[in-house]
């Protein structure tokens, strides 16, 4: 999407700190180093992102399916493909999608 990401992940054990990463360090290290990319390829300095965000931890997997479709439906309903798999900025493990959008 042109102007916010979803992702779907599952965090990793800090063998450190022998417990799960949490969410903010995960997302903090997403955003700072693609908010470095992304002002590098755009020239420029400062934020990238909003410091707010829309974090979800999800709990089961019907929930999961619910997540992964409405993501694969989103730049279908922003008008910007006819078919989740078109759209350019959609990374998947495998081709075929459970979710995929007919």
């Amino acid at each position: 999407m042109p102007d916010h990401v979803h992702l779907i992940f599952t965090p990793l054990v800090s063998l450190e700190k022998r417990e799960i990463y949490s969410l903010a360090e995960i997302m903090g290290g997403i955003k700072g180093a693609s908010a470095q990319l992304i002002n590098q390829a755009l020239g420029r300095r400062g934020r990238a992102w909003q410091t707010e965000s829309f974090d979800r931890v999800l709990r089961s997997s019907e929930s999961l399916d619910a997540k992964i479709g409405y993501i694969l439906d989103n730049p279908i309903r922003a008008g910007l493909a006819s078919k989740w798999h078109d759209y350019a900025w959609v990374w998947r493990r495998t081709e075929e999608h459970p979710h995929a959008v007919a």
